[in-house]
């Protein structure tokens, strides 16, 4: 080979970076988290969406002034917003190295979470023993699909809850488990905030019109 072919190739080689990079531990585990949490983000503003369009329309049938138990769902509110707080306190035990205390703390939260769950199984039961089933209107359509889409998340939370909690019996506060608790408390805590918008939307300005 050339001196001339040799000096090309060394100053192709310039333009490439051989060296292999450090990546932080876990980085694209929250990435992924990340992606995934705006991804239901869309589905929740879809799901709102219909029910702006739809939420009016109840066939002469019930509306939610004949449905809503406003006292019911602010306890069901307060349920979820408990469980928020109960989560902090979580990972406060967390970032203290403090396995046990942590374990109590997401056990609490996974029961605050599954009072939010028969209270809202509560409610769909009354709905369909009167009548109003998702299949009576548009309105009540929008109104099971969102709420019980929601509920669904919660149980799946719940569920994530008691997997953590083996987890971290069985490894203790590594790594890799002090993400699962970190990634779950965002989980979490969105579901707190889609609640809100649901207990504005649905619940208190249904009750207005």
């Amino acid at each position: 080979m050339s001196t001339k072919t040799l000096a090309a190739a060394d100053e192709e080689l310039r333009f490439y970076d051989l060296d292999e990079h450090a990546h932080p531990e876990g980085h694209s585990t929250m990435l992924g988290f990340w992606i995934y949490l705006m991804s239901d983000c869309l589905i929740f503003a879809i799901l709102f969406a219909c029910y702006a369009v739809l939420g009016g329309n109840y066939a002469a049938g019930p509306a939610p002034k004949d449905l809503f138990e406003l006292p019911l769902v602010a306890l069901n509110t307060a349920m979820l917003l408990i469980s928020s707080i109960t989560f902090g306190f979580a990972v406060l035990q967390m970032q203290q190295g403090k396995v046990r205390g942590t374990q109590i703390w997401l056990a609490v939260t996974a029961l605050f979470g599954a009072a939010f769950l028969a209270i809202e199984l509560y409610e769909f039961r009354h709905l369909i023993h009167i009548g109003a089933t998702p299949q009576r209107s548009a309105f009540l359509s929008a109104f099971f699909t969102l709420v019980g889409t929601h509920g669904l998340h919660v149980t799946f939370g719940i569920v994530w809850l008691i997997t953590l909690m083996v987890q971290l019996n069985k490894h203790g506060l590594i790594a890799a488990n002090k993400r699962r608790v970190m990634c779950l408390s965002m989980f979490w805590h969105f579901l707190d905030v889609v609640w809100i918008g649901v207990f504005t939307i649905v619940y208190l300005m249904g009750m207005l019109q």
